[in-house]
This record gives C-alpha cells, sequence and structure tokens, in this order.
C-alpha cells in the first residue's frame, strides 16, 4: 500500500471548536489516521498532519478544505502568520511506498476538484509547481489574502493554476503542493525587546536573502517572546543541527542568547537522531545502531514490498538492478513454491507428493537465498563507491586504490553470480512445477519460469558491468564464462516451462 503524509495549515488557531471539527471531517476518510493538532493562538494558525493511502487522501484533504471554508472567514481573521486562505496551504509528502510523483500526481487533482466543488482558486507550489516563479510559497503568498484579493484578476502573472482568476469571498485561496519532509521549527530569543534581533538573524538565516539553502524564516513576536520561525523545506541538505547552529550563531553575534526552541508539528525520528549524533561527535552513526529501529525492523520482517520499490525508484544508484534481478528470482521462488504447496495433499497428485514436498522446501531455500541478495548486491556495490572514494594523491596511494577497487569490483561481480545461479535453480524448479503440479496453477509456474530467467538475465549484466570496469578484465573472464553459460540455460528452462504452459492452457 502506497501512504502518503498529507499536512494541511488552517489559518485558526484561536478557537478550538472549529479545529476540532475540521480534524473530524479529515478523520472521517476511510483510511485516514490523524497523527497530530497543532494550534498556535498567536499565528491563529493549526497543523492538522495526517496518513492517508494513496486513493483516498485527496477525499481527506478536500473534507478539511470544506469544512475550514464553512466556519473561518478571511475577511476577519488576524494573526501573525502570513495567510491567503481559510485552508491556507495543502503540501503532501511521499511515504512508504510513494513517490515525489505520486504526490504531485495528488496536488494536481485536489487543485482540480478543490477549484470546481469548492470555487477554491488554487495554486500550485514547490514540487508540483507549474512554473518555477510558483515553487516558492513565499512567492506564492505574497501579499496574503488582501494584496491577493486586489491583484489576482488584473495581474495575469497573478492568476490561479485551478479556478477563475478571483479570491473565495471568505475562503480566499489555497496553495497545494508536493515536497519533501517540512519541519516547522521554532527557536526563541528571549523577551520582546530582541525582536529586531530575531529579524536580523531570520533575514541572515533564510535563503532568499543568502542564507541557508533549504530554510525560510521570519522574525516575530509571539506570546511577549522575540521568535525566529523556520521552514525547513529539505532536512536531508539542511538539518535541523544546522538551523539551529546558525541562529545561535548569529544571535550571539548580536549580543543575545538562544532560550528555547520548538517542534510545530511532527518530524522524522532521523532529524533528531542526526542532531544528537552532531552534538555527540558520534562517528559513523547509522539508524541501524538504534535499538527500536531494529526492533521494528524485525518484527515487520525488513523492509516491504512498496517501500521496497520506492526505494527503487530514488533517485540513488542503489538499490539497483542487480538487486531488482534477485527480488525478481525470489518472486519466481515464492510461486514454485505455491504450486507445491497446491499440489500437496491431494488424492489426484499422490504420485508427486514427496517431489513437490522436495520441490517447496528446495525453492523457500533459494527464496531465502534469494532475498538476502538483494541487500549484499547494494551493500556490494556501495563497497565499490568507498574503494572509489580512496585517496590517489600518491602513486602508492593510487595502487592502493586499484587494488582496493579491484577487490570491490571483483566481490560486486560475484554477489550477482550467485543470483544468477539461484535464478537458474529457480527456473529448474519451474519447469517441473509445470510438469508435475497441479495443472490449475500451470501458469503460475509458467510466470514462475520467466522471473527467473529475467533475474538471471539481469544478475548477468551486472556481473559483465562489473568486470568491464577491472583494470585486469582477464581476471574476471570464468565470472563472464559461467554467467553465460547460466543465461543460456534459464533461458532453456523457461522455453520448456512456456511450452508446458502454452500445451496446457490451448488457444
Amino acid at each position: 500500500m502506497k501512504l502518503v503524509e498529507c499536512v494541511p495549515n488552517f489559518s485558526e488557531g484561536r478557537r478550538p471548536e472549529v479545529v476540532s471539527a475540521i480534524r473530524d471531517a479529515i478523520a472521517a476518510t476511510n483510511g485516514v489516521v490523524v497523527l497530530d493538532v497543532s494550534s498556535d493562538p498567536s499565528h491563529n494558525r493549526s497543523v492538522i498532519t495526517f496518513v492517508a493511502p494513496l486513493d483516498v487522501a485527496v477525499d481527506a484533504a478536500l473534507a478539511g478544505m470544506r469544512t475550514a471554508a464553512a466556519h473561518i472567514d478571511l475577511t476577519v481573521q488576524r494573526g501573525e502568520h502570513p495567510r491567503i486562505g481559510a485552508t491556507d496551504v495543502v503540501p503532501f509528502i511521499p511515504l512508504e511506498g510513494a513517490t515525489m510523483d505520486d504526490c504531485i500526481a495528488l496536488a494536481r487533482s485536489l487543485g482540480a476538484r478543490a477549484a470546481t466543488e469548492l470555487q477554491i482558486p488554487v495554486y500550485l507550489y514547490e514540487r508540483a509547481a507549474s512554473s518555477p516563479a510558483r515553487e516558492n510559497l513565499a512567492d506564492v503568498r505574497r501579499g496574503e489574502f488582501e494584496g491577493l484579493r486586489d491583484d489576482i484578476a488584473t495581474n495575469p502573472a497573478r492568476h490561479p493554476d485551478f479556478g477563475e482568476p478571483r479570491l473565495h469571498p471568505t475562503a480566499g485561496a489555497t496553495a497545494v503542493g508536493a515536497r519533501p519532509f517540512l519541519v516547522a521549527y521554532n527557536v526563541y530569543l528571549g523577551g520582546a525587546e530582541n525582536l529586531q534581533v530575531a529579524k536580523n538573524v531570520a533575514k541572515a538565516l533564510r535563503h532568499s536573502s543568502g542564507g541557508l539553502r533549504y530554510v525560510k524564516g521570519l522574525g516575530l513576536e509571539v506570546d511577549g517572546q522575540a521568535q525566529v520561525s523556520m521552514n525547513l523545506v529539505d532536512i536531508d541538505k539542511t538539518p535541523l543541527f544546522r538551523a539551529f547552529d546558525m541562529v545561535r550563531m548569529e544571535a550571539l553575534a548580536q549580543g543575545v542568547t538562544p532560550t528555547w526552541s520548538e517542534i510545530v508539528g511532527l518530524v522524522p525520528e532521523r532529524a533528531l537522531f542526526d542532531t544528537a549524533a552532531r552534538h555527540l561527535q558520534l562517528r559513523r552513526f547509522s539508524q541501524d545502531l538504534v535499538l527500536e529501529h531494529r526492533v521494528r525492523q524485525a518484527v515487520a520482517g525488513g523492509m516491504s514490498l512498496s517501500g521496497f520499490v520506492a526505494s527503487v525508484a530514488a533517485p540513488t544508484p542503489a538499490p539497483g538492478g542487480g538487486s531488482v534481478a534477485a527480488h525478481a528470482g525470489a518472486l519466481g521462488a515464492a510461486l514454485a513454491q505455491m504450486v507445491a504447496g497446491l499440489t500437496v495433499g491431494r488424492k489426484k497428485y499422490a504420485a508427486v507428493e514427496a517431489e513437490m514436498k522436495a520441490l517447496a522446501l528446495e525453492a523457500t531455500t533459494l527464496g531465502n537465498a534469494l532475498n538476502a541478495l538483494v541487500d549484499r548486491d547494494a551493500e556490494a556495490y556501495a563497497r565499490v563507491m568507498e574503494a572509489y572514494a580512496l585517496p590517489k594523491e600518491t602513486d602508492a596511494q593510487g595502487t592502493e586504490r586499484t587494488r582496493a577497487i579491484d577487490a570491490a569490483l571483483l566481490g560486486a561481480a560475484l554477489v550477482p553470480l550467485e543470483t544468477a545461479r539461484a535464478c537458474t535453480a529457480v527456473a529448474a524448479l519451474a519447469e517441473h512445477a509445470a510438469r508435475l503440479g497441479n495443472p490449475n496453477c500451470v501458469s503460475d509456474a509458467g510466470v514462475a519460469a520467466l522471473l527467473a530467467e529475467a533475474g538471471c538475465r539481469g544478475a548477468a549484466y551486472n556481473v559483465r558491468i562489473n568486470v568491464a570496469s577491472l583494470s585486469d578484465r582477464a581476471s574476471g573472464a570464468s565470472l563472464l564464462g559461467e554467467a553465460a553459460a547460466l543465461v543460456v540455460q534459464a533461458r532453456q528452462l523457461a522455453e520448456a516451462t512456456t511450452t508446458t504452459v502454452d500445451s496446457a492452457i490451448g488457444d
């Protein structure tokens, strides 16, 4: 199941009954889980965080927008925070199995529906933006409700992406987007007498003024205190600790010390782990060192299928084709095991029961091995990258680097060779299952054979590309020969299986 996070911001933080009504409307959508509701009376703003499957996320967001439009009148609403709408901002963030492209599609769908069903014009921002000029939310929100109300009809540059060029009379407009995790983070600098310092710090901090690339910031007075209010729009590239360190440095330069800070809404755990690792000066820290993280992995049985697909789709080199080849082989093994399981215990197939039991056990073993090879392939690639990163300034360093690269490349070739061997063995099981197994499952055996052949051929590609990068390709010749032979064998087994399948199914 693909999941997304949605974090709509509503221009109401002083009437809890209104915030509750919006929250309840969102939560009433089947499959939605509301994780957090944060309200700020000074900002007069509430942030509701919910998680939803891809197919209902727009319905939930639209329900919140509809309720907000019925209860919030921007002609009388006031607060510290800039706003253009009763529902001011609706960002979608990819979670388990989902991609940024999924979230962009959701943003466009919500924009079209909000304009049609609620008569609220919608501007697309961040990754969903229709033009670079609208990527920055501050640009979309320039002039706030009052300024946009005067500008939208006469200035073509302010026409919405969805809806007519006029604001809803009381609900205004809404910015809808797709983005990575955003952390709303505030640092306080003491009493209101330090407000100008907070504004100076925010100006030094925010990207638009030459500060940190993925930070937006304002200096505000909140509850009698000077606040640096920040949105960290990409915590992988500008982490939480870097933003705090810069606030502290800039404030100290003006004779002010930060007093405390707060996070509004939810934050990915890695942001806090990275901050702790930074200030504790931990070397080579990873989440695998966190007990609860390892326990969750063990209880969940590893990464989900949707999570694996998302990790492959991510713009990172691993997991890549080698891992996918192993995964294809593992799926083939699972199908072969299924066919055997649907054959064992049925009287009409008693003659092959022993063979099918043995086949099921072998398929289990091969499937486990291939599942392990999914991770081993990515790990082997990481070792290659580590070797390429070694210094090469001196002749001795260059020689050692070449040796390390060759050793890593050979290791990275041996892993997919193991995959090719296992996939060929799966193809043999699939052929056997197609011939002797329950004929009602013969098509499943055929799919198993095709997956096994694809896995073998894909693994062989990875053997070849790693051997091709060796300083002495002759050292990998035997690996290439075995990989080529396995591809021929897997193809022959797949062809034999498809012949059996075609004969059993007929025209």
